[in-house]
């Protein structure tokens, strides 16, 4: 849990860049391309969206808060019709949903009423113009494609199970004697994308406008930093191989608006694959430097894991 009262003030700028690793595993898949992990095909680095990480974030703060108003979350795994929600605010606010014909003050009500009570809104900003529009949200958190410090090289790795999907596959019959004819099939193959190794490396931004728009809260952009440590963890499963968070830095502004370019202070971290390594394998074939001399005048720089 994150007690730093610098990163959590939400009345300053904040820009963070974040590590994390995977082994043996598929990080992000690409439905496009037979759920192999993503990958930029100039570069070969792989690639984790930003909507990725926002779903780890949204799991994380759900299991640890779903069940309180403050701390709902909008954006569900669970197959829950959006409209729904909307439906909820305006019934909440004693308003009768008329689609495109909608007032703006009644749009404007349902929308802060939706901020107040979905965390993800609140921070991550959503579209809710929908048959029953409850307005749109710019969050102010926003990140960036994680990409990989390294090229990857994934793997479409063979597999066969000990099950049968189709009924007349495993169909059996038995003749007069007692003896089974026709066996049909006791295994099948399948596909598994694997990636060996991978370090990553993600951008991310933090606007005090845009969380006065939305009404978050300190308490919140705790919750977020405290997701952003802890989701690998509760986040398991055997597609994904072994996932770690590896380096968290934190660049806080004394101006609202920044006192330094974002780009510029990102570069300062950096990371590199160790002389002599030709495939990284583990998080130690790698060094991590973290420039925090001579920081431009009004930034912070807070090393929350690192």
């Amino acid at each position: 849990m994150v007690t730093t009262d610098r990163i959590t003030d939400v009345k300053t700028r904040h820009d963070f860049l974040f590590l994390f690793d995977v082994q043996d595993g598929n990080p992000n898949g690409d439905p496009d391309a037979g759920n192999m992990p993503r990958v930029d095909p100039e570069t070969m680095q792989g690639l984790v969206t930003d909507v990725c990480i926002k779903r780890k974030v949204r799991n994380y703060v759900d299991m640890v808060g779903g069940d309180k108003e403050r701390t709902k979350i909008y954006v569900q795994d669970k197959g829950i019709a959006l409209n729904t929600l909307h439906q909820r605010a305006y019934t909440s606010c004693s308003i009768k949903p008329t689609g495109s014909k909608q007032k703006r003050e009644e749009v404007d009500k349902t929308r802060a009423w939706m901020c107040a009570n979905f965390y993800d809104i609140r921070v991550f900003g959503a579209v809710m113009t929908t048959e029953v529009n409850c307005g749109q949200v710019r969050g102010p958190v926003q990140l960036t494609f994680a990409r990989s410090v390294d090229q990857i090289v994934p793997l479409d790795v063979s597999i066969t199970r000990v099950a049968v999907t189709r009924p007349e596959d495993a169909e059996v019959s038995v003749t007069e004697t007692g003896e089974a004819e026709g066996l049909g099939k006791r295994t099948e193959m399948g596909r598994k994308a694997v990636l060996p190794y991978g370090l990553y490396l993600g951008r991310g931004f933090f606007s005090p406008k845009f969380a006065k728009d939305t009404g978050a809260t300190s308490e919140d952009l705790a919750l977020f930093w405290e997701a952003l440590q802890r989701m690998w963890d509760l986040d398991r499963s055997s597609s994904r191989g072994f996932m770690s968070l590896r380096g968290l830095y934190v660049f806080t502004h004394e101006n609202p608006l920044g006192n330094a370019p974002s780009h510029e202070l990102f570069e300062r971290v950096r990371v590199v694959r160790k002389d002599g390594v030709e495939a990284a394998r583990s998080f130690d074939d790698h060094v991590v430097t973290v420039d925090d001399q001579n920081l431009p005048a009004g930034v912070t720089l807070t090393r929350v894991v690192g």
